[in-house]
């Protein structure tokens, strides 16, 4: 092994090459000029902690590291190579033993255990920045701690259920002779202050939780009682706007006076909580707790490791917290994969003797197949497996299952079934006529509206409204960033596409038709990270001049749309094109998966199968290799965190 004065060197040129992150260089440096003495193996072993910080996992795993370190810590970057390359990590790491890193780290002043103020922590053989160790600790004592007790309900629940969801039922699930997988969620739900509600696409997530609303709100408002306080809300604002728009078609069905006391909105997890400027922590914490009886979060499985972790901290103990999302789904942008972990075992229910006696008490139905030794938080998930959405002749449906299932076969067998909802486009380059004629017939339309301007007798808000849902009827998605195939690559070919049809008059800088997504938060303006505009000529409101200005217009949350001057805009790129990762929480009509002609270590079965279900009407695999699909589909998404061991072991 390398001298801790190599190691610091050597940490500096990956940086320089790109490999590391300055603040990954920075940290190192800072650890090495605290403990002058400290090994090489502790000053490595904290630049690569911070390193797999930066790509969502939350702590570095030593045994997986020493396994296969260039591949787990995707060191040289993809794409890489060339005769004068550094030393990779294997070549660094290699012949060292977990036991002998463990043991110089067990000695390093630098590296501490649960309690204490060191800047790292080593725990079962995982490093984490002591920040990201709290986290973890924090989650899962707030989770494990809404597990144990059981919350009375009403003596003649299966009656209520079964009058909520009739007209959800079939005839077999009407006659308990299938399980009705939306009612076993509501009686969850009623029993306890924790639940989370996973499935895909279609399963009905947003109507089970609206007739739980009402359940729980009735039963509350019996007998003169006063109304509970209930709050929705969503990670990002296009999945807030999106649940708020479910959210009332479902509530319209519930009867008056039951409707009036239900949210009407859905705000974003920052409003919720209080953002404070230039800072991460907020106003809502543990000593300044949510007025909350109820809180339902939707697309849980884009919430991270610190912001699930401000959540807890944030809820009243006796609060009730239902948490809806699909498990299946990639993981959050930033680091941590928080639902996936507490839905490690949910893939088959493995429900207690007393879970199910309760259950079949509250509901009717026999779950008894469904019984195993699960833990306590097992207890509280629900996954929904019937799909509403996609049928039997559905290929979107049919393939995001044998996605699923992982075996290639499957993949490649749904293509032969001539489905007419996907497609496949063989495409060597963005220049072929085929990709050509794809981007203009998806973005063709929104452009056309924006050229033609407000119709006469026309709202401008109206119009504008019609500019952002056309947009939203088509998206381009990639796993990739750089390359041809890459957001970069795709969104100047784009560019160009339209500017050669006529369709935009730049293809640089800003222009009405620019499509951006708000890539940092931005607490001054209202825009987080995620958030999607379109540059538009509106009227001059604040000028006697009734000249046309240029405004990018973002959809909020609570249904009204924001116009900001491009120039207070800075952390923003154009969206022709997005990564499938910031396409979670968004839904389009026709969705595009561009994948590259040779495999990558972030072309995952999750990534693959998130893209897929972004689409609700058709989808469209585009590439130059069309067996890609069901190579990336062999390959999972792991992130390293530990949080998954603390909630199954308790401790």
């Amino acid at each position: 092994m390398i001298t801790a004065q190599e190691s610091v060197e050597l940490i500096r040129i990956w940086t320089v090459r790109g490999w590391l992150r300055p603040l990954d260089q920075a940290f190192a440096e800072f650890l090495a000029r605290r403990e002058p003495g400290a090994s090489s193996l502790v000053i490595m072993a904290a630049a690569l902690a911070s390193h797999q910080l930066g790509r969502g996992h939350i702590c570095l795993d030593i045994r997986a590291a020493l396994a296969d370190p260039d591949a787990v810590l995707s060191l040289p970057p993809e794409g890489e190579t060339g005769e004068d390359m550094p030393p990779k990590p294997s070549e660094i790491l290699g012949g060292l033993t977990r036991k002998q890193w463990i043991e110089a780290l067990d000695a390093s002043p630098l590296v501490g255990c649960d309690k204490g103020n060191s800047p790292l922590v080593l725990n079962r053989g995982r490093l984490y920045l002591r920040r990201f160790w709290q986290y973890t600790r924090n989650v899962a004592v707030a989770v494990l701690g809404r597990t144990g007790a059981v919350l009375e309900t009403p003596g003649d629940m299966e009656t209520r259920l079964d009058r909520l969801f009739f007209n959800l039922r079939t005839d077999a699930e009407k006659d308990k002779k299938e399980v009705h997988w939306q009612s076993i969620a509501a009686a969850v739900a009623a029993a306890g202050t924790f639940c989370v509600i996973s499935g895909g696409p279609g399963t009905g997530k947003t109507t089970t939780v609206v007739q739980i609303l009402a359940l729980l709100q009735g039963v509350a408002m019996e007998d003169g009682g006063c109304p509970l306080r209930i709050c929705l809300a969503a990670p990002t604002g296009k999945a807030a706007a999106r649940l708020t728009e479910s959210m009332g078609f479902a509530m319209d069905r519930l009867p008056p006076g039951l409707k009036e006391k239900m949210p009407a909105e859905v705000t974003t997890l920052h409003r919720l909580l209080g953002t404070r400027p230039d800072s991460r922590y907020f106003i809502h914490n543990r000593n300044n707790p949510l007025h909350v009886d109820l809180l339902v979060v939707d697309e849980a499985s884009m919430i991270d490791l610190e912001m699930m972790d401000a959540l807890l901290g944030a809820l009243p103990a006796k609060a009730r917290l239902i948490l809806l999302g699909d498990k299946d789904q990639l993981a959050s942008v930033e680091a941590g994969s928080v639902l996936g972990d507490i839905c490690a075992n949910a893939t088959r229910p493995c429900y207690g003797p007393e879970t199910l006696d309760r259950l079949k008490a509250a509901t009717g139905f026999d779950l008894y197949e469904f019984s195993g030794p699960g833990t306590d938080l097992d207890q509280h998930i629900v996954v929904l497996r019937k799909s509403h959405r996609f049928h039997d002749r559905s290929g979107i449906g049919a393939l995001a299952r044998a996605v699923n299932q992982g075996q290639a076969p499957g993949v490649d067998g749904v293509w032969d079934q001539d489905f007419s909802d996907i497609s496949r486009l063989t495409m060597n380059s963005c220049r072929d006529t085929a990709f050509r004629r794809l981007v203009l017939d998806g973005y063709r339309a929104y452009l056309e509206i924006i050229a033609q301007g407000a119709k006469a007798g026309m709202l401008e808000r109206d119009w504008l409204w019609a500019v952002l849902k056309a947009f939203n009827r088509f998206q381009l998605l990639t796993p990739l960033r750089k390359g041809e195939l890459g957001v970069e690559g795709l969104n100047r070919a784009v560019a160009g596409i339209l500017y050669g049809a006529g369709l935009i008059f730049e293809t640089q800088g800003w222009y009405p038709g620019r499509p951006v997504m708000v890539i940092r938060n931005n607490y001054g303006l209202g825009l987080m990270n995620g958030d999607i505009g379109i540059a538009v000529e509106v009227s001059d409101k604040r000028s006697e001049d009734p000249g046309q200005v240029l405004r990018v217009v973002f959809p909020m949350a609570d249904r009204s749309l924001k116009q900001v001057l491009p120039s207070r805009l800075e952390a923003v790129e154009t969206v022709y094109a997005m990564t499938v990762h910031k396409s979670q929480g968004s839904e389009f009509d026709h969705t595009v998966l561009v994948l590259p002609g040779t495999m990558s270590p972030v072309m995952t079965r999750e990534l693959v199968y998130t893209g897929i279900t972004r689409a609700r009407s058709f989808f469209t695999l585009a590439g130059p290799c069309t067996d890609i699909l069901a190579r990336a589909v062999a390959q999972r998404t792991h992130r390293a965190s530990g949080l998954g061991a603390f909630l199954r072991s308790g401790t």
